[in-house]
Parts: structure tokens; sequence; C-alpha cells
């Protein structure tokens, strides 16, 4: 009877989480905001708990989100002072830009007989699709100001309500503290500081190459395209647009523009391949199949904010999968590091010898 309860214990959870999945994709817009939250929340714990031994919690909650917002203050400060430099430090851009569309239309004309009326039609195609685009990121913008102002809510009551939280997980998964209090803590804590240590490899990176390209503003962009690196496979290609549009409008050749994108693929081939591996996925200890899978998962669920969610989350699971002697298998399937062989595992040493020595003996003579 025992193999009968484990499957319909295995059927019962399955279709749990097949509802929970349904759920969080038909709630997206709610989930999405609360599992930053939870992410933020697990990374602040340890501050907030040095301030709350010195103060009551609430106030210790507060000054934590306090500075927390500070230093998102000055990073959002930074970026927009960087942006506005750099506007105003490219006089001509717009008969520069004139220029190179006059080139393009002149090489289709002549090159590939394309008229100047389908070319104009396919500009007016261009321009709605644009258009479409840019109501989008309008309602994404809008979307992002709501976001802002739900987050720090819900880690205000994440960090105060979190030994409820504690004890219903503590609870389900039949674990105990230390799994949720050290193992689940150390998961996110270290996939956050791997994270801002590939953003500073890679962003050190991509300066250095625009700054030998001769690019303006080689700094800015390439701390800019590491900071998109949160956005797995696709980020680094997004930080490329605007130093390449900057290489088409400062520079003379064409050959600028395509080492910008030169640079930028050898970088994200070597974030990838080596750098991320190495630093996240070891702090995670998940494998690269298991990332891989949870990265189109979540790009599949939620978006880009599910695949930077994807890789944390899969370590959360890992754990909670390792805690229950039923799924306890399929948390092995997610292991970063391969286990030892028990075949070339050294022998373990006999605690008590094989030959004791004879203590029976007769006093020498």
């Amino acid at each position: 009877m025992q193999p009968k309860n484990t499957l319909d214990k295995i059927y019962k959870r399955l279709v749990i989480l097949v509802i929970v999945i349904a759920g969080i994709i038909a709630l997206r817009d709610v989930v999405i905001p609360v599992a930053f939250a939870i992410l933020f929340s697990i990374v602040l714990l340890p501050i907030e708990r040095r301030l709350e031994r010195k103060t009551g919690r609430i106030v210790a909650i507060v000054i934590t989100l306090l500075g927390a917002t500070a230093i998102f203050g000055l990073a959002l400060w930074f970026v927009i002072s960087q942006a506005a430099n750099l506007i105003a430090s490219l006089p001509g851009l717009e008969q520069k830009f004139y220029s190179i569309v006059n080139r393009a239309s002149d090489t289709l004309h002549y090159s590939y007989n394309i008229g100047t009326d389908d070319q104009a039609r396919y500009a007016t195609d261009a321009i709605k699709e644009l258009s479409t685009s840019v109501a989008g990121l309008l309602l994404s913008t809008s979307y992002l100001v709501l976001f802002i102002v739900q987050v720090p809510i819900y880690i205000f009551l994440f960090l105060l309500y979190r030994d409820k939280f504690k004890v219903f997980m503590l609870t389900y998964t039949d674990g105990d503290e230390l799994i949720w209090q050290k193992d689940v803590e150390k998961v996110v804590q270290g996939y956050i500081t791997g994270l801002v240590i590939v953003i500073a490899i890679t962003g050190a990176l991509i300066a250095t190459g625009l700054l030998i390209l001769g690019i303006d503003h080689a700094i800015f962009f390439g701390f800019l395209s590491g900071t998109l690196v949160m956005i797995p496979y696709i980020g680094i290609g997004i930080g490329a647009i605007l130093p390449f549009l900057v290489a088409l409008a400062t520079k003379d050749s064409i050959w600028y523009a395509i080492g910008v994108l030169g640079v930028h693929w050898f970088v994200q081939f070597l974030e990838g391949n080596f750098i991320t591996p190495r630093i996240t996925g070891s702090r995670i200890s998940i494998n690269a199949v298991a990332a891989i899978i949870a990265l189109l998962i979540g790009e599949r669920m939620l978006g880009i904010p599910g695949m930077i969610l994807a890789v944390p989350a899969v370590g959360t699971l890992r754990i909670f999968l390792n805690s229950s002697k039923t799924f306890k298998p399929f948390g092995a399937l997610l292991e970063g590091s391969p286990t030892k062989s028990k075949d070339h595992a050294p022998e373990p040493k006999p605690l008590i010898p094989d030959h004791e020595p004879d203590n029976s003996g007769s006093p020498a003579s």
C-alpha cells in the first residue's frame, strides 16, 4: 500500500502545482511586484535584523527601506544625469542622422532598385509599428511607476510579518527552521551578490572595449550594458543599441559601429559561458540545464521579469524539494555540483581497529 500512497501524494501535489502555475500566469500583474518584494525582503533581512537589535522592528524596517530607497534614487539620478550629458555632448546629431538616412536611401535606390515611393511606404509602416511600440512602452512606464510604489509597501509588510510566513512554510514543508532561515536566505543573497559581481565584470569588459574603439561615454555605456545583464540572453544586446547609434552618428566609418556590436557579442559570449556559470551558478547550486529550462519557463510565464526571477526561484525550490522525502529525487536533479560516486569514494576508517592489541600478555622478564 505504500507505493500507492506515495503516487497519490505526488499526484495531488502535481495538481496543486498546475493550479498555482495557472494562477501565476493569470495574475502576473499582481505576482511580479510581490515576487520582487520577497526577493528584496530576503536581501534586506540581515540589515534589518542588526538594526532591530538596537531599535524596534518597525523602526528598523523603516530605516532599512529609506536607506535602500536612497541608494536606488542615487543610481537613478546618475543614469539620468549621464543621459542628459550624453544628449548635450552630441552636437550635429540631427544633421548626422539625416546624412545617414539620405545615404541609405541612395543605396536602396541605386543598388537594389527600390524607389522613393516604396521607401516612403516602408517608412510609414515602420512608423506605425513604432507608434504601437511607444504606446506599449507608455503602458509599461505607467506599470513601472505602480511597481515602484507597490514593492516598498510589500517589503515593509513581509519584513513585519516574516515570522508568520516562516511558520507557514515550515508547517507546509515539514522542514526545520534551518532550511528557511539559513539555506533559502543563502540562495537568494548569494544570487544577488553574484549578480552584482557579474554586472561589475561585464560592465568593465564592455567599457574597456568601447574605450579602445574611442566611443564617447564608453564607461557609462559599458556599465549600462552590464546592468542589463539582469535580463538573460538579450540584456547585453539591448545595451548595444545606444552605443551603436552613437558610433554611427559620431564616427566617419561604419566599422566603429560594427566594432561596438562585436565587443558586446564577445562579452555576451564570455558572460553566458564562463562568467555567470562560475560566479552565480556556484552560489545558487543548480546545474546549467535546470537554469536554462527555468529561464525559458520564466519567460513564458512572466516575460522578462520571469527570467530575472527564474534562477533564485529554482534555487529556493531545490531546497524545499530536498526537505521532502517524497520529492527529494527531484531536488537532486537540480543540484549544481555533481555528487561523487560511491565507487570512487574513500572507505571510512573503522572506529575500532581490526586487530586489537593484546593487553593480557605476561610482563617482560
